[in-house]
């Protein structure tokens, strides 16, 4: 080491107890859970907005879980009506009548298991189910499951999703019959 290190106070190398060569401490688990509720007392907007972001990506995530079961996109329904797949419309007849999918037929989800018997020709066919957002539509789809339905598949997204992909609507006529919009 020549003079003007020295000057500058710089040292040779010593390894001490904080550096990455020397072997760790024991945790102290209780001084660290004490600094967390000093952190928490002292910033507690910051803690509850964690606190809330972390609520909001848990509700977020089962949301999705709940929606992805058996989906379908739009165009992959599509394809399933061409090939003659059953659609049905859970929503309430009211929904159904200002805008539904093409041939779907309208069993809303409180009437599924009591309607299932005049579906039961369709048990080993394709089963498309819906609702608004894709989320009945998901529970809907398990109940048919559980009813020995074998093909049971969910519009993911729902019918805004439809409407969302430009896809056409039918509208149910005062009279009966439905017209294509």
């Amino acid at each position: 080491m020549d003079f003007t290190q020295q000057a500058r106070g710089w040292q040779a190398y010593k390894p001490c107890a904080r550096c990455y060569t020397c072997p760790p401490r024991k945790p102290y688990c209780a001084s660290r859970m004490q600094r967390l509720f000093e952190f928490i007392g002292h910033h507690p907007y910051l803690a509850a907005a964690a606190v809330f972001a972390a609520i909001v990506v848990i509700f977020y995530e089962i949301r999705e879980r709940v929606q992805a079961f058996a989906a379908l996109s739009a165009a992959q329904a599509v394809r399933l009506m061409n090939q003659g797949a059953l659609v049905v419309d859970l929503r309430a007849k009211e929904a159904y009548d200002a805008g539904h999918i093409g041939e779907a037929r309208n069993v809303p989800v409180a009437q599924l298991e009591s309607q299932a018997e005049s579906l039961k020709k369709w048990r080993d066919k394709n089963v498309i189910t819906y609702c608004d957002s894709g989320t009945s539509g998901a529970s809907g789809a398990r109940t048919l499951m559980k009813l020995g339905f074998t093909k049971v598949f969910n519009l993911h997204g729902g019918l805004n999703a439809w409407v969302k992909d430009n896809l056409p609507l039918a509208r149910t006529s005062p009279g009966g019959k439905g017209s294509s919009k």
